[in-house]
């Protein structure tokens, strides 16, 4: 069983391990690849609790790991949030997906525990008994990092730390060091900054009695009289820093929300309809967005490679253009602070007209992802109401009966291969379908000094017919109702137009 998690068996990656390497020269992320491969380890640099100073726990990446995980009763786990109540494959596919996040991470994973329990032990997760083996086995293969297939109470995790000597993280933790990784654009790096903070709040621990110490208010906080006396603990000093950055963060954040805003509108000010690529993260939906427009984006056989959201013109075979979103991945139990952190970015696809499900179809569980993502998507208001696709990819590597098994089971999807072009054209076809399309019927004549209103019937309409006469140029067809209303004052003249201008409101 440790053998298949260690191979990555069963995770969003294990579809493409062997096949990405040759992929991955057909876009423009090489820099980024490189750079992302080119942090590494500090191989002298220790993470033992009894050496390691505040300063360095905090910053060390990218430590050599082992994963442990909780085999727990059906029942229970759905309780515990730990498996998810419809995965009956349960804690090893979980604890595959754990390795490959780690190595995401840029973790060296080397071993796996596994407990059968009923319940997690509210003191260290694990027994007791099973805690110490756990400390052995570290001990043995020379790991500095635990890293637990769940999101572990704040004492959970100190008395486990207790036990085993060494640092330990859980799931939720590892998912928001991947993503400070990742983000790139200024508002991601608030969002990501701002999840961390909410997550650390509650878990801030000090080493020895560095913490315990009390300082005054001059040298706590740079004030003099007034502000003296017993002063705050180093911890509680960290606490309310933590505190004012998050809400720092916040204001920030809220202060970007009205650019996000502003392009949002200016795209759904006009007919352009949006389409948003959602789905499990490591599914191809960056790669399925390059095949639909050649926008060149990064694909990388990694977990969360794509955070910031990516919006790229599109145009159907009918000559309409629509808008493309790339949209952050996501992944079983995300984070709660990060759906609430990225809920801003999230909105693209509560925003869209037709939201583009890529599904994974060679994952050993396919149904699974799709459950997870629909799972966040309920959080975002309104997300669930957009019209969805679904959109099995990389049918290339899928075998022929698992595929045949997953139209039977999921009525309406496409399968596509981004990668091969395969079904390409016929997705393609059915997003020109599902699109919006204008609805105001107009058949009117337009002067030839309101080249504009032409210029935009041909751009956002749907064209049966144009003519150019005499008194300009007629145009035939469906156009949106605000286009509509300005071909016909257009088409009325300056005199009607006046005349109508001067009655009475």
């Amino acid at each position: 069983m440790v053998s298949r998690i260690l191979s990555r068996h069963g995770t969003a990656l294990a579809s493409t391990a062997g096949e990405h390497q040759r992929r991955e020269h057909f876009d423009d992320g090489a820099l980024e690849r490189e750079a992302r491969a080119g942090t590494r380890r500090v191989t002298s640099l220790s993470t033992e609790l009894e050496d390691v100073s505040e300063v360095e726990y905090r910053q060390i990446r990218l430590e050599k790991v082992v994963l442990v995980g909780l085999e727990l009763p059906r029942a229970t786990a759905a309780s515990a949030s730990i498996l998810d109540a419809a995965d009956a494959q349960d804690v090893e596919t979980s604890l595959a997906e754990l390795a490959a996040l780690a190595e995401t991470a840029g973790s060296e994973v080397l071993d796996a525990l596994i407990q059968k329990r009923d319940h997690p032990d509210p003191a260290t997760y694990l027994g007791s008994g099973k805690a110490k083996e756990l400390a052995e086995m570290v001990r043995a293969a020379g790991a500095d990092t635990v890293i637990v297939d769940s999101e572990l109470a704040p004492s959970q995790r100190r008395a486990l730390e207790d036990v085993v000597r060494v640092k330990v993280v859980d799931r939720t933790a590892l998912i928001l060091d991947i993503f400070a990784q990742h983000a790139k654009s200024r508002e991601g790096k608030a969002q990501v900054e701002l999840a961390q903070l909410e997550y650390l709040l509650p878990r801030l621990r000090g080493w020895g009695e560095s913490m315990s110490r009390q300082a005054g208010g001059r040298v706590a906080d740079g004030q003099g009289i007034g502000s003296r006396g017993p002063g705050e603990t180093k911890i509680e000093l960290d606490r309310r820093r933590i505190r004012d950055r998050m809400v720092k963060l916040r204001r920030e954040i809220k202060a970007m929300a009205p650019s996000r805003e502003v392009k949002r509108g200016s795209r759904r000010r006009g007919p352009i309809p949006s389409v948003a690529i959602a789905g499990y993260t490591n599914a191809g939906k960056s790669s399925l967005m390059n095949a639909l427009t050649g926008a060149g984006l990064m694909v990388q056989d990694a977990l969360f490679a794509t955070l910031d959201p990516t919006v790229r013109r599109a145009e159907t075979a009918d000559g309409r253009v629509y808008t493309l979103t790339d949209t952050v991945g996501f992944v079983r139990n995300l984070p709660h602070e990060l759906i609430e952190a990225f809920r801003s970015t999230l909105e693209e696809v509560a925003g869209a007209d037709l939201v583009l499900h890529v599904v994974d179809a060679a994952h050993p569980d396919p149904l699974a992802q799709i459950a997870a993502v629909r799972h966040v998507l309920a959080d975002i208001p309104g997300a669930l109401d957009v019209p969805e696709l679904l959109v099995l990819n990389k049918a290339d590597l899928a075998d022929t009966v698992t595929l045949a098994a997953l139209r039977t089971q999921l009525s309406g999807a496409l399968i596509v291969s981004a990668h091969t072009g395969e079904g390409i054209t016929g997705l393609e076809e059915r997003i020109a379908q599902l699109l919006p399309r204008p609805d105001v019927q107009v058949d009117l004549v337009v002067p030839y000094s309101r080249g504009d209103l032409v210029s935009r019937f041909h751009a956002d309409g749907e064209i049966d017919a144009v003519d150019y006469q005499e008194a300009g140029t007629r145009l035939c067809g469906r156009v949106d109702a605000v286009l509509a209303a300005e071909l016909q004052a257009a088409a009325q003249g300056p005199t009607t137009q006046a005349s109508a201008a001067e009655r009475p409101v």
